[in-house]
């Protein structure tokens, strides 16, 4: 069954918009409505709650704010106005904290009254309970669709409220059978504040610090980088959080002199990490040229015991073969099955790529390659091609080394 569109004429920015507009107005009315019970009740509990629904007003206000700032950049502010988002998220949080020092205060000092109200409060209190769970729910399905963090944190963040509620209705419901839970709801309810608050104020102000990305983030990307056939080696990558958005630096090693390639290279890695890493707004690429001191050889093998293979796709077993520029020696020789030698169509090209991902600089074949499929993904990735007439392994690797002594 094909999956639901939910949004199939609208972009993913509107599309996130539209349901945080939906979330900033959702959050507003339960606000509104927990307030006006409280008002009708007197309960401190529902107070609290309504407090901490106004956490989740401010929450969509930001993610509002940061997708509005996400197209405004300047000559004064060529990185965007991100931040601005986080500048208000810290200030929110001292907010609640004070917040939660005058409902706690007023729960353990204030002077003891009698709650009492009608039935129905606790029927509108239960109506409430699931509205949130529902909303949540119907938030993580466009999240996903739209590939959007922002909006399935925050379907999460409104399913999770459900505890919350459970807790308002039962301390109202021990209220109402002349319990008194009303003061006891209500630090537990600051104490749900209390922690919305320190997770805002720390997120907050490891993005205005410029702290790291999280290092799984970076590890993706790192292999995102890596994954490319013409990067040999990924020196460094960092990035750094500003509002909601990643900026990503990282430092690379290309098996190619040739600028301009080098070029559409990097914007070809630019192009993966933001296909498979959400949120980045900008990647930088510092590359360099690959100093040889090192070469991995790839050659076709007819047989485990070093018979080179007159044909490229269909030889059953490939040589790697490392040898050290500076010592002249081998420094590493392994064996590897073709996966694809019985392949029936495009099994040169698949062994190419398979080659590739193995990091290879030189492949030597009995086979012309040019003018092939894996000779021109050899060119693309800056891969030289040698043939040879040598009919072993062990007589093609004592003419290389002699090579690299002639020289």
């Amino acid at each position: 069954m094909p999956e639901t569109n939910f949004e199939p004429k609208r972009s993913p920015v509107s599309a996130v918009l539209r349901v945080a507009l939906l979330s900033l107005a959702l959050n507003i009315v339960l606000v509104a409505v927990k307030l006006a019970l409280s008002l009708v009740s007197g309960s401190l509990t529902l107070r609290a709650d309504a407090i901490h629904s106004l956490v989740d007003v401010f929450a969509s206000a930001a993610l509002i704010i940061g997708l509005h700032l996400s197209e405004r950049k300047s000559e004064e502010f060529p990185y965007g106005l991100y931040k601005i988002e986080n500048v208000v998220s810290v200030t929110i949080a001292f907010l609640l904290f004070l917040t939660v020092y005058e409902i706690i205060t007023e729960a353990v000092m204030g002077e003891a009254a009698v709650v009492s109200y009608s039935g129905w409060v606790l029927v509108a209190v239960a109506a409430l309970v699931p509205v949130p769970y529902l909303f949540g729910a119907y938030q993580e399905r466009v999240g996903r669709t739209f590939n959007s963090p922002s909006i399935i944190a925050d379907g999460i963040q409104h399913k999770a409220d459900v505890l919350s509620s459970l807790i308002v209705f039962f301390a109202l419901v021990g209220q109402y059978l002349a319990f008194p839970l009303d003061r006891i709801g209500a630090v537990v309810i600051s104490l749900f504040i209390l922690r919305s608050g320190w997770d805002i104020l720390k997120a907050g102000m490891r993005v205005l610090l410029d702290a790291s990305v999280d290092q799984e983030t970076l590890e993706v990307i790192r292999a995102i980088i890596h994954a490319e056939p013409v990067v040999t080696e990924v020196r460094r990558v960092t990035g750094r959080n500003s509002g909601r958005y990643i900026f990503v630096e990282a430092d690379v090693v290309l098996r190619l002199r040739d600028l301009e390639r080098a070029h559409l290279v990097s914007e070809r890695i630019e192009s993966a990490i933001r296909a498979q890493v959400p949120n980045v707004d900008r990647v930088i690429i510092h590359y360099e040229p690959w100093q040889k001191t090192k070469i991995r050889y790839a050659v076709p093998l007819a047989d485990q015991k070093g018979r080179i293979s007159h044909h490229f796709g269909e030889a059953p077993y490939f040589a790697l073969i490392v040898i050290d520029l500076i010592t002249k020696r081998i420094e590493r020789q392994e064996i590897v099955e073709n996966r694809y030698a019985s392949t029936e169509k495009g099994k040169g090209l698949r062994v190419a790529e398979e080659l590739l991902a193995y990091k290879v600089d030189t492949v030597i074949t009995q086979e012309d390659l040019t003018g092939k499929g894996p000779g021109y993904a050899f060119s693309n990735s800056g891969v030289l091609m040698e043939r040879t007439d040598a009919s072993t392994l062990s007589d093609l690797i004592d003419e290389l080394l002699l090579r690299l002594y002639e020289e």
